[in-house]
């Protein structure tokens, strides 16, 4: 075990915890004084909150001195992506329209959290509202990948993920509407995982759309993915779309993966993943893992699944459109920014000047485009075609999860592009989800772990796991046999690669 506590796993860091060998206090000072050091460059954090911190790790160490039972992650650090609500400290969502805004309740993944004991150190930036694969769209400044400063750090949670490879924080959380915690997971070199919709609360997450968000776990490993999963997970009253069901057992998934193995499960190559457009080393480095799945004993067949060729069209008129209906709310009259507010406007010209300084350029193009899809004489031909083409997606899911037990793919068909360099051209950025979408359009479960480095890059490549709804112990089981088999090639975490920042 490492004697620097932020390069410890999660798992390492609440077991010295518990048994007093470091105190809370000491790990979640030693994450501080990390950001302190780092985060000017790579710009993870919009807010971080030392004093709560601290003040959470104290109560964790006098819950240990009394003896007290502490939960699987007390006294571990977390960043928190600006898009939950947290009482009494800021929730932007990455945009100047809700700028100092101060939430009076917390989200219910935020009260889960805390009742776990674990540690807010604050909260990650993003594409604003969610709205973006690079987290250049947050109103605050970009986020830079730690592995090369001059590259995007994947998106909309590009700073749950930063903080995580930069060893700023040992667990993150994110949410996925389109692959927003996989993709930044895939060229970060971390593990991110979109659970089972409805798997986790929605309640107090400001809704990009509705249909396709989900929140999930951000980690450096998928036991400490797991650990978090089953913290955040579970019914919410609070959520009308929460599933009433028992949290899939992801914790011992993830253990029987590395004690067990996968022998005799069947792998699905997704056929429709790969081709023109992936970069050769994300080819490589993923053909790769296959073979080694196939050592570690498991089935490996092709699966077809045609209509996710239809899946980013799909999923940019859907999505969109609940946007457009889910961002009215922000109209300068109850919270957040007021513009115009000077006696001479009227009510719809506050709301109107409100809206044109508060939302960027990328919210504005997506309310349009969502409006636009759902006006009158265009509902059918756009947005009604877009869901046929969900239930589609859905039934390709279906019959191929009738044949194989989960499916893998490339998470992203290239590694971290240059920031700008897509920024002129959003169809481009919109090919960096083009593997992770289809599982948001049919609600199943996902996760990105690292699969190694590109040869013409050094840059961290992506493999992304598939399994049906509420099956997210096959994701764990999976990931961490496989995570275990690439840690005695690499013989050391793919992190520890990262340059010195």
């Amino acid at each position: 075990m490492t004697t620097d506590l932020t390069r410890r796993t999660a798992a390492e860091l609440a077991s010295s915890i518990a048994s007093g060998e470091v105190s809370a206090v000491e790990v979640t000072q030693a994450h501080l004084d990390r950001i302190a050091k780092v985060d000017e460059k790579v710009h993870a954090f919009l807010h971080v909150d030392a004093e709560g911190a601290l003040g959470a790790a104290r109560a964790v160490d006098a819950k240990r001195a009394k003896g007290e039972r502490l939960g699987p992650l007390a006294g571990v650090p977390l960043a928190l992506k600006d898009l939950f609500t947290t009482r009494g400290l800021p929730t932007t969502c990455g945009s100047k329209i809700l700028e100092g805004w101060l939430p009076p309740y917390d989200a219910t993944v935020t009260r889960r959290l805390r009742e776990a004991d674990v540690v807010i150190l604050g909260k990650s930036n993003m594409d604003e509202f969610a709205m973006g694969s690079s987290t250049e769209n947050s109103a605050y400044g970009p986020t830079r990948n730690p592995w090369d400063l001059e590259r995007i750090p994947g998106g909309s949670g590009g700073g749950s993920a930063a903080a995580l490879a930069s060893y700023e924080s040992p667990l993150a959380i994110g949410t996925d509407t389109g692959g927003s915690i996989r993709q930044p997971g895939a060229v970060t070199g971390t593990v991110g995982v979109k659970p089972t919709y409805g798997g986790v609360s929605r309640y107090g997450m400001v809704a990009f759309s509705s249909s396709l968000d989900q929140g999930g776990p951000c980690a450096r490993t998928v036991l400490d993915a797991a650990l978090l999963h089953e913290v955040i997970a579970g019914h919410d009253p609070l959520d009308s779309t929460s599933i009433d069901a028992p949290v899939p057992g992801v914790v011992e998934a993830a253990r029987a993966g590395v004690r067990d193995g996968i022998k005799g499960l069947r792998v699905g190559v997704v056929k429709q993943f790969a081709g023109e457009g992936y970069q050769a080393g994300v080819m490589q480095r993923f053909e790769e893992s296959v073979a080694l799945l196939r050592e570690l004993g498991a089935e490996v067949v092709e699966v077809d699944c045609p209509s996710f060729d239809y899946a980013l069209p799909a999923y940019y008129l859907i999505a969109p459109s609940e946007c457009s209906s889910n961002l009215a709310r922000f109209d300068a009259m109850r919270y957040g920014l007021r513009a115009g507010d000077d006696g001479n406007h009227s009510a719809e010209e506050v709301t109107a000047l409100t809206r044109e300084a508060g939302f960027g350029p990328e919210v504005k193009r997506r309310i349009m485009l969502g409006t636009y899809a759902l006006s009158s004489g265009y509902y059918d031909a756009y947005y009604g075609q877009a869901q046929k083409v969900r239930t589609l997606i859905t039934r390709d899911f279906d019959a191929a999860f009738g044949r194989v037990d989960v499916m893998v793919s490339p998470t992203t068909p290239t590694t971290a592009f240059k920031i700008g360099e897509r920024a002129d051209d959003p169809m481009a950025m919109y090919l960096a989800d083009l593997c992770t979408i289809p599982t948001n359009l049919a609600g199943n479960a996902g996760m990105s772990l690292p699969c190694g480095l590109a040869p013409e890059d050094g840059l961290p490549v992506g493999l992304q796991i598939l399994a049906p709804a509420m099956a997210d112990d096959r994701l764990y089981r999976v990931g961490a046999a496989l995570e275990a088999a690439l840690l005695q090639q690499w013989g050391r975490p793919l992190l520890d690669a990262v340059p010195a920042l």
